[in-house]
């Protein structure tokens, strides 16, 4: 009997023993890497969106999920190498802000999960294999950035009667360069607009495009450029729009918020939120490439009327209705 009661007691100490350790055992604490061309604090509106995304999904940086945030500060060549140090860092998924961003992790990772932000035409730009079934490791938001570009053509109709030639500011270097410029063209012709295309590489080559702007004799400016080319420089870039007497509209409000003119676009916002919703979902086991892309849902049109006067313009009463929010 004693030697029985031994041997229970013996197993019982190492069964206890053994389920202590597994107890003991560290939780794994998921680890999301996002990837950002421009500098956080330009951002800081669409990642405080992100993050409040998932809080709102019970996820608290630095208590159930680390994040390691990689910006390249407005030096896109950073991109490939911040990817690739994602991926040794062994993360979870992949969060790249940006088309150029997506480019860059995919180029690091074939298996990483990635969730795009703003992926502008994924299907054209060989990111996935259809909106419906993406098939392979990325999966997240497109931006309808092309098919946009027609309809702020169309404002700048409105707003200037007269419109005869817009000066297209655009980046030969973005994935869907000839994509918009095909769209933009459709829309010049149905509107009797003729183009005048010029290149954006970099920031100091906004002045010398106002000067070529004026100089072709373009009755307003039409911008296809963002990101940290643009972001860094938006006061200084509203100033040159000022200076040659260019009405301009961009993608972003940030940019009316710094002194442009107006802006139409996909509200940036909502896409970084929903883009915690993706993280969600791949982090309780979700394949990327069974997970739907995303449309864009909400859109917005903001206007600057100091902006608009100091250009000479009057803002007609029925596109000033039809503004989200109007800047005075």
């Amino acid at each position: 009997m004693a030697r029985k009661l031994s041997i229970f007691i013996f197993v019982t100490v190492i069964l206890a023993s053994v389920l202590f350790a597994h107890a003991q055992q560290p939780t794994k604490v998921p680890r999301i890497g996002y990837l950002s061309g421009s500098s956080l604090s330009a951002a800081a509106a669409r990642v405080a969106a992100f993050q409040h995304g998932l809080r709102d999904l019970g996820y608290v940086e630095g208590k159930n999920i680390v994040i390691e945030w990689r910006s390249g500060e407005g030096k896109l060549d950073r991109n490939l190498a911040y990817a690739a140090e994602l991926v040794r860092l062994k993360v979870d998924v992949i969060v790249a802000a940006g088309a150029t961003e997506v480019r860059a992790a995919r180029e690091a990772t074939a298996t990483v999960p990635i969730v795009m932000i703003r992926g502008g035409d994924p299907v054209g730009s060989g990111f996935v294999a259809s909106l419906a079934r993406p098939g392979g490791n990325i999966t997240g938001s497109a931006t309808l950035r092309p098919e946009l570009s027609g309809k702020r053509l169309e404002l700048l109709k409105e707003i200037v009667p007269k419109l005869s030639r817009v000066a297209v500011f655009a980046s030969s270097g973005s994935a869907e360069y000839a994509l918009v410029l095909k769209e933009i063209e459709i829309a010049a012709g149905s509107l009797g607009v003729k183009l005048q295309s010029l290149n954006i590489q970099s920031p100091k080559d906004f002045e010398t495009a106002f000067q070529a702007a004026a100089k072709g004799r373009a009755d307003a400016v039409l911008f296809r450029v963002r990101g940290p080319v643009l972001s860094p420089h938006r006061t200084g870039v509203a100033a040159l729009a000022v200076k040659s007497r260019l009405p301009a509209i961009y993608e972003a409000a940030e940019e009316v918020e710094a002194g442009g003119l107006m802006s139409y676009g996909v509200n940036d916002n909502d896409l970084y939120r929903r883009a915690a919703v993706f993280v969600d979902k791949i982090l309780k086991g979700a394949k990327p490439a069974d997970l739907p892309v995303e449309q864009p849902k909400k859109f917005e049109f903001t206007i600057n009327l100091k902006a608009a006067k100091q250009v000479g313009l009057t803002i007609p009463p029925n596109v000033l209705a039809r503004a989200d929010r109007v800047i005075k």
